[in-house]
């Protein structure tokens, strides 16, 4: 666990998500969990240890498995914006562990079958504030890797948490992408308004300002290749061909390439399949990518 500021931790040592934690008078407002119930129990215990006990609250910045999987053992309310919800909702109420092949760390663990989903319980549509210290914490709706993606905004400490909105060394998940929606997204975080601030990404952990717009440069590439090539019979099989410089675009290693390269194929089928009606989408995961 790593304090980046006053009563604000991030942890980057569970499978999956880089967590993050904010320590208030009121109690302890906790982003995103870990999908194995086992570190979400050791999550709780050290967040149990760095005070007296608390009310909690859970904000799980999108809908992906791998943030949202091992919510219940995390013990608390749950607030997501109302088309996260929505994605929990089409989804069977046990998670049956099976072999999707979509480049998600979650495919990677064992002892996920039978866990059952937590659908958030407290829902908001621009955005939310928790009044859980002597200044609000933020909870705002940014759509980009899917429509209910959201970020926690602690403005009296110049800090974001931004979920999926930004990955390291890694390509993004596109199943339930918005490519447009996305690109002003980013260019929304390089505004001038959040210079100077800490940022933290799902993925990786805090990530520079150099990073974000090799980021973006890198998905306008990407949305460019699609528009191109999208409407066409064999789309899929063309972006397959593309694969090595979009991997190398988004700074993936050499030793990830075959899960990153499942990640693309995965997600660009159920993208093209959405957007352009020119792929089959893959075997689909539970309520998203």
């Amino acid at each position: 666990m790593k304090e980046i500021a006053q009563g604000v931790v991030i942890e980057d040592g569970y499978a999956g998500v880089t967590l993050g934690a904010l320590l208030l008078p009121h109690g302890i407002v906790m982003i995103d969990a870990p999908p194995r119930p086992d570190d979400g129990r050791a999550w709780l215990a050290a967040l149990r240890g760095s005070g007296p006990a608390r009310d909690r609250l859970l904000v799980t910045l999108d809908s992906h498995p791998d943030r949202s999987l091992g919510a219940r053992v995390l013990d608390s309310p749950v607030i997501a914006h109302h088309h996260t919800q929505g994605l929990f909702r089409q989804r069977s109420a046990i998670f049956k562990s099976q072999t999707l092949e979509s480049g998600a760390e979650w495919e990677t663990l064992t002892g996920l079958s039978g866990l059952r989903w937590l659908i958030p319980n407290l829902t908001f549509d621009t955005r939310i504030n928790i009044h859980w210290g002597d200044e609000p914490v933020l909870v705002e709706a940014h759509p980009g890797p899917e429509s209910g993606a959201c970020w926690v905004h602690l403005p009296a400490q110049r800090i974001l948490f931004i979920g999926d909105c930004v990955t390291l060394r890694q390509p993004p998940f596109l199943a339930q992408a918005m490519l447009p929606e996305w690109l002003d997204t980013l260019d929304l975080l390089m505004n001038r308004q959040y210079r100077d601030y800490q940022m933290v990404c799902s993925r990786g952990g805090l990530v520079s300002e150099k990073h974000i717009r090799n980021f973006r440069r890198a998905l306008a590439d990407l949305h460019k290749r699609l528009e191109k090539i999208g409407p066409r019979k064999g789309a899929l099989e063309a972006a397959e061909k593309q694969f090595p410089k979009i991997l190398s675009s988004f700074e993936s290693p050499a030793r990830a390439k075959t899960q990153h390269s499942q990640r693309l194929r995965f997600g660009l089928a159920s993208y093209l399949h959405r957007v352009y009606g020119s792929a089959t989408p893959l075997l689909a995961e539970p309520g998203g990518e």
